[in-house]
C-alpha cells in the first residue's frame, strides 16, 4: 500500500514520544510539542488498540521511542514508524473522525469520516 507524506506530517519525524494519555481518546505527546490524538481503532505491531479500554496500554511499549517516519495511506489511515521498528497504524473510520495531529506550530491535520483529510496550516487556513 502506498504511503504519502507531507511537510505537515514530516514535522513529527525525529520527535520522541514523551507521554501516553489514556481515556476515551488516546493522546500521544512528543518532544517537539506535537500531539497525536487517536479516537478510533488502531494497531501497534498487529496488537489491536481501542481508546477507552485496556488494549491502549500496549502503547507504553513505544514510550521514549523516536518517530522515524510518518505518512498516510490511500484510505486515510495514519502510519507512524518508530526507531525501534514498531509501527502504529490508526485506521480511518467510515462514520467519524479517527485521528488528528496538532502541531506545536499551529498546524492541524484531521482524518474525517471516510478517510478524508483536512489540513490547516499555522495561519489557520487550509493549504
Amino acid at each position: 500500500m502506498a504511503v504519502t507524506t507531507s511537510p505537515q506530517l514530516a514535522a513529527l519525524t525525529g520527535q520522541r514520544l514523551t507521554n501516553v494519555l489514556l481515556g476515551h481518546a488516546v493522546s500521544l505527546r512528543f518532544t517537539g510539542g506535537d500531539e497525536v490524538l487517536i479516537e478510533g481503532a488502531a494497531r501497534l505491531d498487529g496488537h489491536r488498540i481501542r481508546p477507552g479500554d485496556d488494549s491502549a496500554d500496549a502503547l507504553v511499549a513505544v514510550l521514549g521511542d523516536v518517530v522515524q517516519d510518518v505518512g498516510t495511506g490511500a484510505g486515510g489511515e495514519l502510519r507512524i514508524s518508530f526507531g525501534s521498528g514498531a509501527q502504529l497504524v490508526v485506521d480511518a473510520d467510515a462514520d467519524a473522525e479517527s485521528w488528528a495531529i496538532a502541531g506545536a506550530d499551529g498546524r492541524l491535520i484531521v482524518c474525517l469520516a471516510n478517510g478524508e483529510l483536512a489540513v490547516w496550516d499555522q495561519a489557520g487556513t487550509s493549504p
